[in-house]
């Protein structure tokens, strides 16, 4: 008879277990020093090796050879355990036998010996589902059991076993395992099964079980029935429901060319293709967040569920977009998904959410937006005094007698050189006001500014971090000098705090004129009067 492949390859010593070494190291420590607990609770997410765990652990201390490290495998007490029909290892399942008399059953088989073994062990599954009553009825038993019983409760909800129970146990918490170890592991199991699969096939399929290591291998062996004795990437995600990188990647390139049109294409295409859309915005959910931890720790990051080579991707993708927009993007995709849980339209829910997408990659900070108000009300101000100011007459000229003029090779038109370091305050300032980028010109003028071997160096104060944007430097700097330097920010310095500790007085001070003499804060009290009796930086 056919045997799944997550039985088939169940674990049968500490060795074969993936991951979990904190456990493992502990356990057989303690099997080797004789100090063998009389109550366990092994908690984790599912498919990590809790129950597994507690059968190797039943077998190393009823081994003939035990206690022991590393059971045989062939005696009577072994082959028992691992077929699951040994006499002194009683599994129980929790889900249902929960309630009262249950355990009033379990306590009474605690006083009879072992049959034959040396320990008699309960490996009770799912016991977060035990009632307060039957809990309270075990409080006892499991607080001073005979010397022969050893009691190991697993379950997936730690918080639920009430503290009485916790406190007369040793707890351990089983992790999910690792992405790398677990398409390896999957890449061993074909290899002995003779089964073909490629790199991005077992990342899929490691993706699905999400640090399960039960899920992916059912999920495994969803695929072998499937496609044979050679496994595709494409057609594990098609019997998977998986979406690949370029199916998700085309909402990005939608958000990147701000086309609602595409979006709307996207979700017809699902449509179409009889695709779930829960499963997609969950999905989507997903990518974004890959795309956001590439962009803030690089296409190299562990952090990141995929192949090298998806990672490397992700990083491409996600240089596009700013931090912000991707965390935005982020929460609007959580937004999506929690909305089509409940939806009786899910499609219209989708298209709405992703055309709030593509209206946020639009948004302007209100810093740059007070900027610009300001740059333009200056502007509007300065052309009126063009207009108003009297033209003076020109003055009149002789024209001399034309003369033939020499022949010449024409100039090459020269790069404007480059200020000095004393005037780079100045220029940028002016060139950032010209630009619309007043907030950043605030810092700038706020800022040192240092030039050494073809690298600009500011040094800003804490209080002005927030408006010096490199990209707006460059793009100034560019324009003054006629060639891109290197720009190195340095957010404040302790020459400086210093400073603003012993003037405390002059800083508030200043603070005070720059934001009375702020066009929109000027139009206020023109508009509404009154007297502005104290000024706070937000920005601290």
């Amino acid at each position: 008879m056919y045997q799944v492949i997550a039985r088939k390859y169940r674990p049968q010593s500490f060795a074969d277990v993936v991951n979990q070494e904190h456990v493992k190291t502990t356990l057989e420590n303690a099997i080797a020093q004789n100090r063998i607990a009389h109550g366990y609770i092994f908690s984790g997410q599912r498919g990590t090796g809790k129950t597994t765990v507690a059968r190797i652990l039943a077998r190393c201390l009823n081994c003939i050879n035990g206690p022991t490290n590393k059971p045989c495998g062939v005696c009577a007490s072994c082959l028992e355990i691992t077929a699951g029909g040994s006499p002194d290892v009683i599994e129980i399942d929790a889900a249902s036998n929960r309630g009262i008399n249950e355990m009033r059953e379990l306590r009474e088989n605690v006083r009879y010996q072992p049959v034959r073994d040396r320990y008699k062990v309960f490996i009770v599954d799912e016991a977060h589902q035990i009632t307060n009553e039957a809990f309270n009825a075990l409080l006892k038993t499991i607080e001073e059991p005979p010397a022969w019983v050893v009691f190991v409760l697993c379950t997936t909800e730690a918080h639920k076993i009430p503290a009485t129970i916790a406190s007369r146990c040793q707890h351990f918490s089983f992790r999910s395992v690792d992405f790398e170890e677990l398409v390896a592991r999957m890449a061993w199991i074909c290899e002995q099964e003779g089964i073909h699969a490629d790199a991005e096939a077992l990342s899929v399929l490691a993706q699905a079980g999400e640090g399960s290591v039960r899920d992916s291998l059912s999920a495994l062996d969803q695929a072998i029935a499937c496609c044979g004795e050679t496994l595709v990437a494409a057609e594990v995600r098609a019997l998977l429901g998986a979406f690949s990188l370029d199916a998700l990647a085309q909402v990005s390139q939608a958000l990147a060319d701000g086309a609602s049109a595409s979006m709307l294409e996207v979700v017809n295409e699902l449509e179409r293709n009889g695709q779930n859309l829960q499963h997609f915005s969950r999905e989507l959910a997903r990518y974004f967040r890959n795309l956001l931890v590439a962009r803030i720790a690089g296409g190299d990051t562990r952090l990141i569920a995929a192949s090298s080579a998806e990672r490397q991707k992700f990083a491409q993708i996600a240089a596009q977009f700013s931090e912000e927009d991707l965390t935005r993007y982020l929460q609007l995709s959580l937004d999506i998904f929690r909305d089509l849980q409940f939806s009786l339209q899910p499609r219209f829910h989708l298209e709405i959410g992703l055309l709030r997408m593509v209206q946020a990659g639009r948004l302007v900070p209100i810093e740059e937006a007070l900027a610009a108000i300001g740059a333009e009300r200056a502007s509007g101000r300065a052309g009126e005094r063009a207009k108003t100011a009297p033209s003076a007459p020109a003055p009149r000229t002789h024209n001399p007698a034309p003369s033939a003029p020499a022949p010449s090779a024409p100039a090459p038109s020269p790069q404007p050189p480059a200020p000095s370091p004393s005037s780079w305050r100045e220029r940028l300032h002016a060139s950032l006001m010209q630009l619309g980028m007043a907030f950043t010109a605030d810092a700038v003028e706020h800022s040192e500014i240092v030039e050494a071997s073809g690298e600009l160096q500011f040094t800003t104060p804490k209080e002005f971090s927030v408006g010096m944007k490199e990209a707006d430097i460059i793009q100034a700097v560019r324009q003054i000098a006629g060639k891109p330097l290197k720009i190195k920010i340095t957010i404040g310095d302790a020459a400086a705090q210093e400073k603003l500790a012993a003037a405390p007085a002059a800083q508030e001070d200043d603070l005070a004129r720059r934001a009375l003499a702020h066009p929109e804060v000027q139009r206020f009290r023109d508009l509404f009067g009154g007297e502005v009796r104290t000024i706070r930086n937000l920005k601290e």
